[in-house]
């Protein structure tokens, strides 16, 4: 590393992206440290699988020195992904992953989130810090402001802290807005002893089925694990127009196999066995395009810069940024030129992801025009 002195660096968010960041600065003998607003690494669940790309998630993997260890925990087998007729749950798009193929294996974000975690130096992370806001002139330093009174200065600092940032005000006025569709998460364990019909039905990776107006996608996890979204479009507030909320489990469960009436008995299960309450997730996105004048001393990664509906394609821009940064800030003189060569090549590219997804997340929920291929919900 060529600048000096030594910049103070804050990293907002111990997600992939952050943590992908912190790991590959290390590598190149530059210190970081990540604050996140969690009390600890398992202070809650991680979600559920997604596929990292060979073209960019990986990409980043290989910069982490982090591959070796990827390919142990992946599931290449994950990749498999069936679409089912929703009258007669009949197949009617079958992908089967080649033996030697790992374009884009499954891994559970746990997983990935434990690999990286693990492989930075001890105290890089720093729990229990909640940011509250960043102030200070442009050139720095930076002010952050946590929520427990906690003040510390950096030369420059990184949102990584996705959808509800609290460092994008300061480059973006921009806010998520929601984008009318909902996934109404369900979860099954022990799967193939306690759910066997469903075991059979998503198979090794993921299974769909959709009507036009509402859609089921299910996605086997490790450990013996599916989850399931049930993905309709309706009013954000739609549970409390019929008078429910997130835990009245049994009366969102009538509420549904009225909507799904007419399904297959096999594809109703996926909302009618489920272990425990279902969770509630809204769809947001970001205005597109999303970009800012760049700033010598704040910059975006991930979702914080450009959150998009969950299509396969987040966490994987997410690392890819992350690498991209690392490797700006490990080859320039400057801060200031460091973002300014990041934001060069990121914003272009994640306006160009943003516009082809832009409607996407609607567009799942008809059967006849939608590339099964391409969901990813973890």
């Amino acid at each position: 590393m060529s600048i000096t002195p030594t910049p103070r660096i804050a990293i907002i968010g111990a997600g992939p992206g952050g943590l992908t960041c912190a790991r590959i600065l290390q590598r190149h003998g530059i210190r970081a440290a990540v604050y996140d607003l969690a009390s600890g690494p398992d202070d809650r669940n991680q979600g559920g699988t997604l596929d990292l790309h060979e073209d960019n998630g990986q990409i980043a993997l290989k910069e982490a020195g982090l591959v070796e260890e990827f390919t142990r925990l992946a599931r290449p087998e994950g990749q498999e992904m069936r679409q089912f007729h929703t009258a007669d749950a009949a197949i009617r798009f079958h992908q089967r992953p080649t033996e030697d193929q790992f374009s884009a294996p499954e891994i559970d974000r746990g997983q990935l989130r434990d690999l990286l975690l693990n492989s930075l130096e001890p105290g890089t992370v720093r729990w229990g810090h909640a940011l509250q806001s960043v102030e200070g002139p442009a050139d720095g330093p930076r002010r952050l402001h946590f929520a427990d009174g906690t003040v510390i200065e950096a030369d420059l600092v990184i949102g990584a802290d996705g959808a509800w940032s609290k460092v994008r005000p300061v480059l973006s006025p921009a806010t998520p807005t929601y984008i009318g569709i909902n996934y109404l998460e369900a979860w099954f364990h022990d799967v193939d002893n306690q759910h066997p019909e469903i075991a059979e039905l998503v198979g090794h990776g993921s299974a769909m089925a959709a009507d036009g107006e509402r859609c089921l996608f299910a996605q086997r996890n490790s450990g013996g694990h599916i989850r399931v979204y049930i993905i309709q479009s309706v009013p954000a507030d739609w549970l409390a127009q019929v008078g429910l909320n997130s835990q009245d489990t049994d009366g969102i469960r009538t509420l549904l196999l009225d909507r799904f009436r007419g399904w297959a008995p096999s594809l109703r299960r996926l909302i009618t066995d489920n272990d425990g309450p279902y969770l509630d997730r809204p769809l947001h996105a970001l205005p597109v395009p999303h970009t800012w004048e760049s700033d010598p001393t704040v910059t975006l990664l991930g979702d914080a810069a450009h959150l998009m509906p969950p299509l396969g394609v987040g966490v994987n821009l997410a690392m890819l940024d992350a690498s991209e940064l690392a490797l700006a800030i490990a080859g320039h003189d400057t801060i200031a030129e460091a973002i300014r060569a990041y934001e060069k090549n990121m914003l272009p590219r994640s306006t160009e992801m943003q516009t082809m997804l832009d409607g996407a997340a609607s567009g799942l929920l008809d059967d006849e025009t939608f590339d099964p291929g391409q969901l990813d919900a973890g």
